[in-house]
Order: structure tokens, then C-alpha cells, then sequence
């Protein structure tokens, strides 16, 4: 078994050799340089072949100073024109890489997370609880509010009439050096009480 394990191994190695593949990276490397420097030359020339064409060659031989002047003001005037519409594409720029950013983050988001579902509210007795606990075992009925402490309405009635005193009588018997010496004979009343 291991013999054949080997012969499989042997058989999807690559019949190019490691110098070789060394070779045929090294010419596509130099391939792609080349491409890479051809397509930079080509821009150089698409972009200087555009502004040839967007701004002629300014002759300023033989202008007087006002003539200078405006010549001056209409250039600065178009180089206010161009400066705003950069400015107006790097904004779209930066809105649009904005977006494609927040975008990715919902994507990953929705990638990682699964939807809920919306659970509904099923009442279910104590009985089904138990019987689907503890299956066939579960056959007395169990009524919960037998254990519960039942409670006289006349003894919460009673209890609820307790005689409200008069604040203010309290707070004079307690001011002073009086109220203290009474608290401290009760505290210590009770301290002794419980030895």
C-alpha cells in the first residue's frame, strides 16, 4: 500500500525541473518589467498628447503689459476652473471609496451572521413540561398552587393598621444630649439582652 501511495506521489509530480521553473519565472518577471515600463511611456504620451491638445502653446512675444494682464487673469481664471473640478472628483472619490468601504463591512457582517427567526410564544402547562421532561415516567398531575402559603385577608388588614405617630414628637425626644443618652441605653439594653 505504501509502494502505491509513492507511485501516485511520483506520478503527479511535475515533469519541469526546479532550474527550470526557476528560468521560466525569471523570463516572465523581465516579460512583465517590460510591459510595465511600455505602458508607462504610453501614458506619459496620451497625457502629453491631451494637453497638447487642451492647451495650445502660449505666445507671449510682442503683448503689451495690459494685453500680459489679461492673458494673466484668463489663465488664472481657467486654472480656477480646473482646481474645482478636481476638487469636485476628489470628492466623489473619497465618497465612493466611503461607500465601498461601509459596504464591505456589511458585507463581512452578513457573511459571519445568520438570520434569527422570529420565535413565537407556545403556553405550555406544567404538566406537558414535565411529561415532555421526564416522558411516560410523568403521569400525576402536579398542581404548583397546593404548596403555596395561603394568607388571611383579615391578618394583611391588620397589619396595615399600625397607629402612625406624630413625627415631630419623636424627632424632640431624640434632639440633644437626651436622645443620644436614650440611644444609648437602648443599644445597650439590647446588647445585653442577647448575652
Amino acid at each position: 500500500m505504501m509502494n502505491s501511495d509513492l507511485n501516485l506521489a511520483s506520478q503527479r509530480k511535475s515533469k519541469i525541473s526546479a532550474s527550470r521553473k526557476l528560468m521560466l519565472k525569471s523570463l516572465m518577471v523581465a516579460k512583465a518589467k517590460e510591459e510595465l515600463e511600455q505602458e508607462m511611456v504610453e501614458k506619459e504620451e496620451q497625457k502629453a498628447k491631451y494637453l497638447d491638445e487642451k492647451i495650445p502653446p502660449i505666445q507671449t512675444t510682442g503683448l503689451s503689459i495690459t494685453e500680459l494682464k489679461a492673458l494673466c487673469e484668463e489663465l488664472h481664471a481657467k486654472v480656477n476652473v480646473v482646481d474645482e473640478e478636481r476638487y469636485d472628483i476628489e470628492a466623489k472619490v473619497l465618497h465612493n471609496t466611503r461607500e465601498i468601504k461601509d459596504l464591505n463591512i456589511k458585507v463581512l457582517d452578513l457573511r459571519g451572521k445568520f438570520k434569527k427567526p422570529n420565535l413565537r410564544r407556545v403556553r405550555v402547562s406544567a404538566d406537558a413540561i414535565l411529561r415532555s421532561l421526564l416522558g411516560s415516567k410523568h403521569k400525576v398531575s402536579m398542581d404548583l398552587r397546593a404548596n403555596l402559603k395561603s394568607v388571611k385577608k383579615e391578618d394583611t388588614e391588620k397589619e396595615k393598621t399600625v397607629e402612625v405617630s406624630d413625627w415631630r414628637k419623636n424627632v424632640e425626644a431624640m434632639s440633644g444630649m437626651e436622645g443620644r443618652k436614650k440611644m444609648f441605653d437602648a443599644a445597650k439594653g439590647q446588647s445585653q439582652e442577647t448575652k
